[in-house]
C-alpha cells in the first residue's frame, strides 16, 4: 500500500482542482485519479484525471465524479487485488478502512511484482519445489527441498513397474508392445499438463467456479476425445507400417484415446482437489499427473493388448 495520493473535496469547481495541481512539483507516479473524500477523510469517490481534463472547468466535482469506483480493504490479499486490477484495468486505487475513511492506495506496478511473484511460485510448485528455492540456494537446502516429490516419484515409478510386470506374458509374445508404450504414457503426461496448466491459472484468477465447472469439464473431455481420435489414428497407423500387425493398430489407437481422456481428467479434478483441501493447486501437479498418466497409460495399453492380441 502506497500513502503517497492527491485527495480533494466534492464542493469545488474543476477550475480550483486544476489550480491546486499546479502547486505540486510532480503528482505521486501512477497518478491516474484523485480521490474525494469528506472533511473527515471519508472516501467519497475519485475523480479521473482524463474527466478533468476535458470537462469545463466551471463544473462542480460532486457532478462529475465517480462514486462506483473499486476500492480495497487492508484486509485484502495482494492475489484478490491483483485479480481486480486485471479485470478492472486499474492503475491505482484507494484503500479504507472498516468505517471507509482513506488511509491509503494502491498502485499497478505493486501488482506487477504480485503477478511475477506468483508466477514464479507457480512455475516452482509444478514441479514440486518449495518457494524458497532458487537457483542460488546452498546444496543442501535445495535438495532437502526436492526430496519430498522424489521419494513420491520413486513410489509412483515402482507402481507403474508393478503394472509393466503384471502383463510381463504380454510383453513377450508381442515385443512390439515395449517399444510403443512410452509413446502412449508421454503424449498423455503432455495433455494431462496442458489441461492442468489452465486449470491452475483458471482458479488463480478466479474464473472457475461452481457454475462453470461442468461446462468446463466437458469441453476438456471435448477435447481430449477429439485429440484421441486424430492422433489415436496416427499412432495405429504408425505402428502398422512397422509391424504390419492390425490388432496392434487397433490396440494402439485405443490406448491413446483413452489415456488422453484420463490424462484431461486428472488434468482437471487434480489441482481442484489440491484447491479444495486448502493447497496451492500448482503444488506438485506435475508430478502427480506424470505418475498417474504413466500408470494409467500403461495399464490400458497393456491391458487392451492382453484382451485383443
Amino acid at each position: 500500500m502506497d500513502f503517497e495520493m492527491v485527495t480533494i473535496r466534492n464542493d469545488v469547481s474543476l477550475e480550483v482542482v486544476l489550480r491546486y495541481l499546479r502547486r505540486f512539483p510532480a503528482l505521486p507516479s501512477h497518478t491516474d485519479k484523485l480521490f474525494i473524500i469528506t472533511h473527515d477523510d471519508i472516501l467519497q469517490g475519485v475523480l479521473p484525471l482524463n474527466t478533468l481534463l476535458v470537462s469545463d472547468p466551471d463544473i462542480i466535482v460532486s457532478e462529475v465524479m465517480d462514486r462506483e469506483a473499486k476500492w480495497f480493504s487492508p484486509n485484502d490479499t495482494p492475489r484478490e487485488a491483483a485479480q481486480a486490477f486485471e479485470r478492472y484495468d486499474l492503475v491505482s486505487a484507494p484503500v479504507v478502512d472498516a468505517s471507509h475513511k482513506l488511509i491509503g492506495r494502491i498502485t499497478v506496478d505493486a501488482m506487477v511484482d504480485v503477478i511475477r511473484e506468483e508466477s514464479d511460485d507457480e512455475v516452482l510448485n509444478l514441479a514440486g519445489l518449495r518457494e524458497d528455492e532458487d537457483m542460488f540456494a546452498s546444496v543442501w537446502k535445495s535438495a532437502q527441498n526436492r526430496w519430498l516429490w522424489l521419494g513420491i516419484n520413486m513410489i509412483t515409478a515402482f507402481i507403474a513397474s508393478r503394472v509393466i510386470g503384471a502383463f510381463e506374458d504380454t510383453i513377450v509374445q508381442l515385443v512390439a508392445l515395449a517399444t510403443l508404450m512410452p509413446i502412449v504414457s508421454g503424449i498423455g503426461g503432455n495433455t494431462g499438463t496442458q489441461t492442468a496448466t489452465l486449470i491452475i491459472r483458471g482458479l488463480a484468477l478466479g474464473q472457475i467456479n461452481i457454475g462453470n465447472a461442468r461446462a468446463l469439464i466437458l469441453k476438456e473431455l471435448g477435447i481430449a476425445l477429439l485429440n484421441g481420435i486424430v492422433w489415436g489414428s496416427v499412432l495405429g497407423l504408425a505402428a502398422y507400417l512397422l509391424y504390419q500387425n492390425t490388432g496392434l493398430s487397433i490396440v494402439m489407437a485405443g490406448a491413446m484415446l483413452l489415456n488422453l481422456i484420463v490424462a484431461a481428467l486428472m488434468g482437471i479434478f487434480v489441482p481442484m482437489m489440491m484447491t479444495k483441501f486448502g493447497r496451492d493447486p500448482a503444488f506438485g501437479s506435475s508430478v502427480l499427473l506424470t505418475a498417474i498418466t504413466d500408470s494409467m497409460g500403461f495399464f490400458i495399453l497393456l491391458g487392451l493388448a492382453s484382451l485383443y492380441l
